[in-house]
Parts: structure tokens; sequence; C-alpha cells
């Protein structure tokens, strides 16, 4: 299984994507004139600004269940693999794709609220919507809701809960070790596994607004406790921060691995956190209530800088700071070794012995709970992800609704993730994040060249904005957009009160 996995990987995240992931961000930061840093302020106000309704959920909230998704083992366990497959010069390439995925999170998000429908009372939208409304191909949508289906259903969820599960082994200990028909499995992450199983159950079943609401209390302060205590051990340690800061950019030019592993490394795994291009994070932005669909986009390329170049940047400087990572070489052979061989860089290990070094006997367990809540909380955003393609996949080819089936995937997946190895779970979710940001950003350049949409809504909103009105307004058939119906709807309703 793992050979197939690999074989996969290695033709899905070939320097094509890479490279591809890179220049679809430099391209709309061109075309938006650097969106992500003229309407920085903006961005911000609208964050805190945006009401909810019976069919959607308030900006903050979008971004709450958005955040969910980009804030997650990524952050944590993601930059080690990053730092310990790519070497430090892999962060540097974190940062540049988050920078320049800011402008395609705009992009892709902007596209979502256009393009949403009114669904069953609530609002549902995404890559499927668009990419069917735009090109009109709509083979291509339905490849790209079953792939995230696939993806987000299945193949995620056990990156996910596979972190919290040795998160868990690394901060208390494995307890008794059981026989089990998947082999010896410890008793920490079968009750680790039975918990997380028992939490998604009561909150899935209990749709959006639940999802929203669980998401927007835990993702803002566990964010913040996590940076907090990052912080504070960067600050312990501030003589240190300018040298590792020089071996981050020095090494992402002349990197110990190969400049080819830092930019892939550092480009698979930013993206994989910040989600910019994959396609996840329009699902929460379609469902937002806002008053035009530049707000939302602009709410969502600000939540890219909060995933990689807040938190990210912080388990990254507080590894290296530590010196807590290993740099792999060729096969089993190591070009940097601190710690102990067998402390895999796929998993959560470097993060805690990091913390652990500076804070003993709170590090381990402080990051095993800042594992669990941020990768809860990502498996929620999952869940969220693949019911609206499922949902599409019932509108437009007439199937049955099978959510319940689902939700049962989904949370046998989860259970699966948490007691299997490291390697094959992140194996599996590059597979289903690669495919994912393959057929998104294909589409969104074919959209473009198809009519500029999310430009001209960025156009239409700069204008508006000149003149600091009371409330924005939406004309897509004004500016040349077509199939937007639930804006068309929503003016028409407006100029007959």
């Amino acid at each position: 299984m793992q050979e197939v996995v690999d074989f996969l990987n290695g033709i899905i995240w070939s320097p094509a994507l890479i490279y591809l992931c890179l220049a679809a961000g430099l391209f709309y930061s061109i075309q938006t004139k650097f969106v992500q840093v003229r309407l920085f302020k903006e961005m911000y106000t609208l964050l805190l600004s945006g009401k909810n309704s019976k069919q959607g959920i308030s900006s903050f909230q979008a971004l709450s269940v958005s955040l969910s998704g980009r804030v997650g083992t990524g952050n944590i366990a993601g930059v080690a693999a990053a730092i310990g497959f790519g070497g430090p010069g892999a962060v540097f390439w974190m940062w540049v794709v988050a920078f320049l995925g800011a402008a395609t999170a705009y992009i892709e998000s902007t596209l979502a609220q256009i393009y949403k429908e009114v669904d069953q009372g609530q609002y549902r939208g995404g890559p499927a919507y668009y990419l069917e409304k735009v090109t009109g191909q709509r083979w291509y949508a339905v490849i790209f809701a079953i792939a995230t289906i696939a993806a987000c259903g299945l193949l995620l969820p056990g990156i996910q809960s596979n972190s919290i599960g040795n998160g868990i082994e690394l901060a208390f200990g494995t307890g008794t070790l059981i026989e089990t028909g998947m082999g010896v499995i410890s008793e920490a992450k079968i009750m680790t596994a039975l918990l997380i199983v028992l939490m998604l159950a009561f909150i899935i079943f209990g749709g959006v607004k639940r999802i929203a609401n669980f998401t927007q209390v835990v993702v803002p302060f566990m964010a913040f406790a996590y940076v907090l205590v990052v912080f504070v051990i960067i600050a312990l340690n501030i003589s240190e921060l300018p040298s590792v800061f020089m071996m981050i950019v020095g090494d992402a030019f002349s990197p110990m691995a190969g400049i080819g592993a830092a930019i892939g490394w550092g480009v698979k795994r930013g993206v994989y956190s910040n989600e910019a291009g994959q396609g996840t994070g329009p699902h929460a932005a379609a469902a937002a209530e806002v008053e035009h669909p530049a707000q939302q986009g602009l709410v969502q390329a600000f939540s890219v800088y909060i995933d990689t170049l807040l938190v990210c940047s912080a388990t990254a400087f507080v590894i290296l700071i530590t010196g807590a990572y290993n740099v792999h070489g060729l096969g089993d052979s190591f070009l940097v070794q601190n710690v102990a061989a067998e402390m895999a860089a796929n998993g959560p290990a470097f993060t805690q012995l990091a913390v652990e070094k500076v804070l003993p006997g709170i590090g381990k367990p402080f990051i095993a709970l800042a594992l669990f809540f941020f990768s809860f909380t990502t498996i929620l955003a999952y869940y969220y992800i693949a019911e609206t393609n499922v949902a599409y996949l019932r509108r437009t080819l007439k199937l049955p609704d099978f959510t319940f089936i689902l939700k049962v995937v989904l949370i046998t997946a989860a259970f699966y993730g948490t007691v299997k190895t490291a390697n094959l779970a992140w194996g599996l979710g590059d597979v289903g994040v690669g495919l994912m940001a393959w057929l998104n950003i294909v589409g969104l350049l074919i959209i473009f060249f198809m009519g500029k949409p999310a430009i001209k809504a960025l156009k239409d909103y700069e204008l508006q904005r000149k003149s600091s009105p009371e409330e924005y307004s939406f004309d897509p058939v004004k500016l040349g957009i077509k199939d937007a119906t639930f804006w068309e709807q929503k003016l028409e309703k407006n100029k007959t009160k």
C-alpha cells in the first residue's frame, strides 16, 4: 500500500504541480495588483464585520470554518516534515507560497461567492459550482466533486487524527499494547480514536451551523494560546532569531537537501497547510452572508496569512531555535541529526521536543492538546467540504442523498488514521490534496481567460469603496458576469422592496 501511494504521489506531486502553484499565485498577484498587500487593512476590517442569517453564516464564522481547515496538523506536524525532508530552507518556500497564494485564495473564494446557490435552506458553493457555471463543462466539475469527496471524506481525515494519536502517545505514553485485527495498537491510540469518533458524530450530525458555532470558539482560542506559548519561547531565545532567519533564507537557495527538495517540500506542505489553490477554502467562503462577493474573497486571503505567516512561522522558529530536528538525506542517512533517528519527521515529535526543551513537563502535553483541537476542527471542515460536494452531485446527477454514508465513512477514516502509521496517512492525504490542486488551479486559469469574473468583482468593489457607501451591492449582469443567479435574484428582491 505504501509503495502504491508513493508511486501516485511521485506522479501527482511532480515539479509541474509545484511550479504551477507558484506560477498561479504570481499570476493572480499581478492581475489583482497585489491585492494581498493593497487591501490588507480592508481585510482586517471585513473580518470583524458581517452578520449571519438563516441561510448563511457570518464572515467571521466562515473564516473560522475555513481556518479550521487551514490551521491543523500541517501547522505543527507539516512544518516539521518540511524541515525534516527539505531542510530549513523549505520554510522560506512556505512563506512564498503563502504570500502568492493569498491572491489565489481571493480569486477562488470570490468565485465561490459569485456562483453560490441556496440548497435546502443554506448557501452552497465551491469549485464544482463555479467550474460548471463558467466553463459549461459539467463533467469536469463532477470529477472535481468526486475527487473532493474522496479526499476530504476518506483520505485527509486520517492525517489529522493520526497526528492527534501520535501526539497523545508522545505526551502520555502508549499504555497497554493491544492485539487487534489491524495489528498491535497502543491503548492510548484506541482511547483517543474512540474520543474523536464520539465527538465527530455529535457535531457533524448537527449540520453546518453547529460546525460553525464550534469552530468560531475553538479555533481562535487555540490559535491564540498556541501562538502565545510559542512566542514566549521565541522571546526567551530572541538572540537566536536573526541567525535562524538567515539560515532559512540562506538554505532556501543553497539548502543542504538540494534546492529541489526545499522548494518541493516547502510548496507541498505550504499548499497543504494554507490550502490556497487547493479548492477547500471556497466551500466555507460560499456559506458566508456578505453584501459583495469580493468581501469574502478578501477575508479568505487574510486567513492564508494567519495560517502560514503567523502559525507556521511560529512553529518553524521554535523547532529551529531549539535545534529539535533532523534533516533526512538519501535512504536512511541524515544530513543533519540533532535528535534520535526514530523521531519521525511526519508527525508532531519535532514540535513537541522543541517546546519541551524550553518548558519541561509542559511542552509535550500542550502540543498534544493543541494538535487535538487544531486537527479535530480540521476534520470538521473536511466533512463540511465533502458534504457540499455530495449536495452538488445530488443536484447535478440527481443522485440520492448519501450524506449519512459520508458521515460513517469519514468517522471510520478518522478512527483508522488514528491507529495507523504516519507515513501512510500523510501519503494518502498528499494524493487527495494533489488531485484537488491540479483540478482547481487548472480550472481557475481557464475561468480567468473566459471572463475574469473575480477580477471584475474586485474592480467593482474598489470603485464602490471610494464613495464609502452605507451598503455595498453587486450587479453581475451590469459587470457582464453570467449565471450568477443568486445575486441576480437578490438584486431583483432589493429593487421590489
